[in-house]
């Protein structure tokens, strides 16, 4: 008697309201898969706008080229396990990955829509090299958008069961750990802190703030939550007021001693030298010290929601 072996496909519903189908080439016809490939599209063309004219110079170039090639190659590696039903090989929980790193894609990709602008494109001459920066910088734009609508689609609403990353302390978690990598940018000049002990501290702040909120995502992203010796939520709960209170030093330290005569700071821009004439590629010492202020005041503010979040979670489970 004849066997007939047909492809097995496997359908999930989505928060969208409509059915994705994975483990088939269809998944790519559905409303998530179809966004998918807007992404896959757009930092593809992105990037080879660039490279096509080698329209990228110095450490913020290589971070917009960076982030567009990233984006790629996660965006094509998520629609591959999709399509061939990969997902229960794949090493990380597929409830937290895909979100996760939309939500880390659209940072990315916003970051490189203001960045590359205003320290590269402004700075060309009107010829074939700008034009393709602008269309780069356009397509950076609308991947930042799809990857956005990514994350409105998938994160958790109340009363659903799903991954902890799709929830709003998950997604903070990203924010947090985000906003410390920008500000390790910032920094990255040792004579931005070195001449201050109370700078050094804050540059710790950072790094240890940074170490926890991973720890807390990679935990999720490998569902290892249970092999903690305390329950998730307090142990989430404890983290948050930690670094609640280490970013407060930090927001109270940073500009008192960078921009306060009294304590060696520089409180005006205009008398930094390296702020007197415009370069390309090149954030001044000065703009960079208010930046790090700037995302050191966000990131209090993204862990006082968090820990809001997460207390509520604790008394929740109690």
């Amino acid at each position: 008697m004849p066997v007939t072996v047909t492809r097995t496909t496997i359908t999930t519903t989505t928060t969208a309201g409509s059915p994705t189908i994975v483990g088939s080439p269809r998944a790519l016809t559905q409303p998530l898969g179809l966004l998918r490939l807007l992404q896959l599209l757009s930092t593809c063309i992105a990037f080879s706008l660039v490279a096509n004219v080698g329209a990228w110079v110095g450490s913020m170039g290589n971070w917009c080229m960076f982030t567009w090639c990233f984006c790629f190659s996660v965006t094509l590696i998520i629609l591959i396990v999709e399509v061939f039903g990969f997902q229960q090989r794949f090493p990380l929980s597929w409830r937290n990955f895909p979100i996760t790193f939309a939500f880390y894609a659209a940072l990315f990709c916003l970051s490189t829509s203001i960045i590359y602008p205003t320290t590269f494109v402004q700075f060309l001459a009107h010829g074939r090299v700008r034009d393709h920066a602008i269309a780069a910088t356009t397509f950076s734009c609308v991947a930042f958008l799809a990857y956005a609508l990514e994350v409105t689609w998938t994160r958790a609403r109340p009363g659903e069961i799903t991954g902890y990353m799709a929830t709003v302390p998950g997604l903070l978690k990203v924010l947090e750990t985000f906003v410390a990598c920008i500000i390790f940018a910032f920094i990255s000049s040792p004579n931005l802190y070195q001449s201050q002990p109370a700078l050094e501290w804050c540059v710790a702040v950072y790094a240890i703030c940074f170490i926890l909120a991973a720890v807390a995502i990679l935990l999720n992203l490998g569902d290892c939550t249970n092999a903690l010796p305390i329950p998730f939520p307090t142990f989430l709960s404890g983290l948050a007021f930690l670094s609640v209170i280490l970013y407060a030093t930090a927001l109270v330290i940073w500009p008192l001693y960078q921009f306060n005569e009294r304590y060696g700071g520089q409180p005006r821009r205009g008398r930094d030298v390296s702020c007197s004439m415009a370069h390309a590629y090149y954030v001044c010492t000065w703009d960079r010290k208010l930046t790090v202020a700037i995302l050191t005041g966000i990131n209090l503010l993204a862990y006082l929601a968090d820990l809001a979040y997460s207390t509520r979670l604790v008394f929740v489970k109690v």
